[in-house]
């Protein structure tokens, strides 16, 4: 992947005019830049970035699932002290500043959209925590080891839902805690996962179907 550092520049740019730091609802303990409301920056993205075929800005929401990860990270700092993690599909870059907050070793934020790492890149900043990216698509090759995989709000379309499923049965295999977060979204098997911690969320109106969101933290058996 080219990577052009005027277009970094750029699109810190647009995060930052079209963001406030502020901490989401659940999370009180990190700042995020996020968009106060949604139908402005989604319609600024199309309109200002769509030529550069990027995707929605999920990045500048607090989306449940990963609220209720980093809730859970931080109210049980064990789980990750001292280890590697990796956070799929990233977005704000939440629930990889959560675990390095709570001492892991290490977080690797993975997100195919690189406004959503540039994103990521400013939280972390904002919270004086380092952590790694990556814009590969982590999904479509081999797994690499990690002590932990943390998967937040990534069951709403069926083909990544499937290809998620594939690649935590492949980490698992290797020995890999992973926790997800999700309020079931429409592709959430929810047969497939050991229940570990219940939260209600509140979330944005204009995005989800009510304020607050029944959100639950899950383990892979």
């Amino acid at each position: 992947m080219s990577h052009d550092h005027h277009d970094d520049a750029h699109w810190e740019t647009f995060i930052r005019a079209n963001t406030q730091l502020m901490a989401p609802p659940l999370v009180p303990e990190l700042l995020l830049h996020l968009a106060m409301e949604s139908l402005p920056i989604w319609q600024k993205t199309e309109d200002e970035l769509g030529e550069m075929n990027v995707p929605p800005p999920y990045w500048a929401f607090a989306w449940a699932g990963g609220q209720a990860l980093a809730r859970y990270i931080l109210d049980h700092p064990e789980v990750v002290a001292g280890r590697h993690i990796l956070d799929l599909g990233t977005g704000s870059g939440l629930t990889a500043l959560a675990p390095m907050r709570a001492g892991a070793a290490s977080a690797l934020a993975a997100d195919i959209d690189r406004l959503a790492l540039i994103a990521t890149r400013l939280n972390a900043e904002a919270n004086g925590v380092a952590v790694e990216m990556t814009a590969d698509d982590v999904l479509s090759r081999p797994p690499r080891s990690f002590d932990v995989v943390l998967v937040g709000d990534l069951f709403y379309e069926r083909q990544l839902a499937d290809k998620v499923l594939a690649y935590i049965d492949a980490i698992r295999a290797m020995g890999a805690l992973v926790l997800i977060g999700d309020p079931r979204r429409n592709y959430f098997p929810r047969d497939r996962f050991k229940l570990i911690a219940e939260y209600r969320v509140p979330v944005t109106r204009e995005l989800e179907d009510s304020e607050i969101k029944r959100t639950a933290v899950w383990q892979v058996p």
